[in-house]
């Protein structure tokens, strides 16, 4: 256990951490490039630093890069998800030795703050923008609290641009990461974010608009879990981002699908891809884990209304649900084939802490192992209805190799045109992920 300090610190050194959470990467030589876009966890909380505290700040994510233990650090800071969670406290417990000062926070920990008080000196629940600023002061004045805790919705109007000239260079393929909106009406059973409980929040237009001015590219993600949750928002958004003749991708539900303004305006700002939770082909799954909107029927008409306006298609389908038995592997592959899904990901149903999911399958006794290592959507972590977990998690990976066999890349990508750089690196990523996958011998 670290002794919090008890003198003011005039300046020190802050080492931001994202544990490796098994991101899909491609090594070239020495370095590797993540397939996704970059996080804002760290870039941001580097931004909120206190520039009064003249703090030497360096980030690292582990998915990419490799920790300096070697080196000395007054703080360190590690957000993390609850499939990280366990790597955090192994990296927290090593820093703390060291004689860090180290802070938790991130969802997993807002979810569980007892548990993850035992590996840090102080943790962060909730939202960090006015918390985090608040804490380093603490510090440096020798006051540390164990608990900092955000009670609610915090201002999203004048954040600081991230620190993006603190993450690795060529780490990502998409380096520049925006948000815009945060949090989500939904109450999908299986999601941490509405178990956390903080709403859903938009940021000024023109913050957004001016900050998209500043990135060095125009090519950009967004992070938002649902953008277009406020369609009227969206839109305005949309129309301001037109002008600026930018490439962006980000998420979005079935339900832009019955908004046709709205499509033209996604096209029209430059939207090149979506990942769209269809989540299952069977209406009685989607209704048991409240989403009842997404309509199987209409899956083939929602995805050729977004093809005809160039938007590629990243479709995630869950296996796991109590209505799935051992068919709905091969009715799923065979479904993704027919609808043209650009770049398939398939899940398995895991009950984060916190959610609905996790109180039903915890009180139905169908637990495996709160082991949260596994609890990454990729490992079987409970009970099925309807199959063993033997069974679902050698569907899991027949279906994942099935789909990205030549035959069904051609055939699922198949005029993409323009578009075809970025399917073909998607593909990529998974044909790689599925070498990963099948390696991996340590399952449950």
């Amino acid at each position: 256990m670290t002794s919090i300090n008890t003198h003011i610190i005039s300046s020190f050194k802050i080492l931001l951490i994202l544990p490796d959470g098994r991101i899909h990467k491609l090594r070239l030589g020495l370095f590797d490039v993540s397939f996704r876009e970059a996080p804002l966890t760290a870039t941001m909380l580097a931004a909120l630093v206190p520039p009064e505290l003249k703090a030497q700040i360096e980030i690292v994510d582990e998915s990419i890069q490799r920790i300096p233990f070697h080196k000395h650090y007054d703080l360190v800071g590690i957000s993390c998800m609850t499939g990280t969670s366990t790597r955090a406290y192994q990296i927290a417990d090593r820093f703390r030795s060291q004689g860090a000062t180290v802070v938790l926070g991130g969802v997993h920990v807002t979810l569980l703050s007892d548990e993850a008080k035992q590996h840090a000196d102080a943790v962060v629940i909730g939202f960090s923008e006015t918390t985090w600023p608040q804490l380093l002061r603490d510090f440096a004045q020798g006051c540390l609290q164990p608990v900092y805790h955000t009670t609610g919705p915090t201002s999203l109007e004048h954040l600081p641009c991230p620190r993006r000239d603190l993450q690795r260079r060529f780490g990502y393929m998409l380096p520049n990461t925006v948000m815009v909106t945060r949090g989500c009406r939904g109450v999908c059973d299986f999601c941490t974010v509405p178990a956390v409980k903080f709403g859903w929040q938009t940021r000024p237009i023109a913050d957004v608009i001016d900050e998209i001015r500043k990135l060095p590219s125009r090519r950009f993600a967004i992070s938002d879990v649902h953008l277009t949750e406020d369609p009227e928002y969206a839109k305005e958004f949309l129309h301001a981002l037109i002008p600026l003749k930018t490439s962006w991708g980000g998420l979005a539900s079935t339900r832009i699908g019955q908004d046709e303004e709205l499509l033209d305006l996604m096209q029209q700002s430059g939207c090149k891809f979506l990942l769209i939770g269809f989540e299952s082909i069977n209406h009685h799954s989607l209704t048991s884990i409240h989403k009842g909107f997404n309509k199987v029927e209409q899956y083939q008409e929602f995805v050729n209304k977004l093809h005809d306006r160039r938007i590629i298609i990243q479709g995630c389908f869950i296996f796991g649900l109590d209505e799935d038995d051992t068919s709905i592997f091969a009715t799923t592959v065979e479904m993704v084939d027919t609808l043209h899904i650009d770049i398939p990901r398939y899940a398995i149903y895991t009950p984060y802490p916190g959610t609905r999911a996790f109180e039903r399958v915890q009180a139905e006794n169908r637990l495996l192992h709160t082991r949260w290592e596994y609890y990454d959507t990729q490992h079987v972590v409970f009970l099925p209805k309807r199959m063993s977990p033997q069974e679902l998690d050698a569907g899991f990976k027949w279906a994942y190799q099935q789909t990205y066999r030549f035959p069904s890349i051609v055939k699922r990508t198949h005029g993409s045109g323009l578009n075809f750089p970025i399917t073909f690196v998607g593909n990529l990523a998974y044909k790689l992920y599925i070498r990963r996958l099948l390696a991996e011998t340590q399952r449950f």
